[in-house]
């Protein structure tokens, strides 16, 4: 069995501060022994979000470390600028984000946002993200925490980020961040002329949608999008 193997057929994956001698906290015990009714001899995943992994094995009321500690290798960074959604689609992004595997989501102030993204709204959207990111992580067994940073203004996005558009071509080679609108679209001068632009096919996207394509490019492609005709 190999070790994503035995990763995937654990009873769960778990945060935990010390993954040498794991211990869980109080909501962790409780889902672990109440919620999936775990069993003595059943084996968990333990990490700490920073690579680092080991399994564990479920005893009477406790877990205990059962393999080697190790670190996997650190992935390419993959970054998706993301403008806020209303009600539940920001978090099915930021759920399928870290599913991809996509390093860093950036919350992205523009200017034709939907939701009202200033003090305590904004604060409930970031702990509400950051939480999605935190249980995605656990049930897609990644090791590196996916990173919901502090939301930036377009003004202040490097130009080596390309900025998904309707109609637009270019090219993934040497992309790895990609910014994706809000549901109004971007404004006429929103971006500077010197922005990169990319375009995902020939129909508008949903912004969730158009966060999904992004971060799967950028995790598995490098390729010219939307692919040409050969003839």
């Amino acid at each position: 069995m190999t070790d994503l193997q035995r990763r995937v057929d654990a009873l769960g994956q778990f945060r935990v501060a010390d993954v040498a001698s794991p211990v869980l906290t109080k909501d962790d015990h409780h889902h672990l022994f109440k919620v999936l009714r775990a069993r003595a001899g059943e084996e968990v995943v333990v990490t700490n979000g920073a690579g680092r992994v080991a399994m564990a094995r479920v005893d009477e009321s406790v877990i205990t470390r059962i393999s080697d500690v190790v670190t996997d290798p650190q992935p390419a960074t993959t970054t998706v600028y993301l403008a806020p959604l209303r009600g539940d689609r920001g978090e099915w992004a930021i759920a399928k984000l870290t599913e991809l595997g996509v390093s860093t989501v950036v919350p992205l102030v523009c200017e034709r946002l939907a939701v009202k993204f200033t003090g305590d709204a904004r604060d409930k959207l970031l702990g509400r993200w950051r939480k999605i990111a935190a249980e995605a992580s656990g049930q897609c067994r990644r090791s590196y925490d996916l990173l919901v940073a502090d939301p930036v203004s377009v003004a202040d996005v490097p130009l080596s980020v390309a900025v998904a558009m309707p109609g637009e071509s270019g090219t993934l080679t040497g992309v790895s961040a990609i910014a994706i609108g809000p549901e109004g679209g971007w404004s006429s001068s929103e971006w500077p002329d010197d922005q990169p632009r990319i375009g995902f096919g020939e129909t508008v996207l949903r912004t969730e949608t158009a966060a999904l394509v992004a971060g799967t490019l950028l995790k598995f492609g490098g390729v010219q999008w939307p692919r040409l005709s050969s003839e």
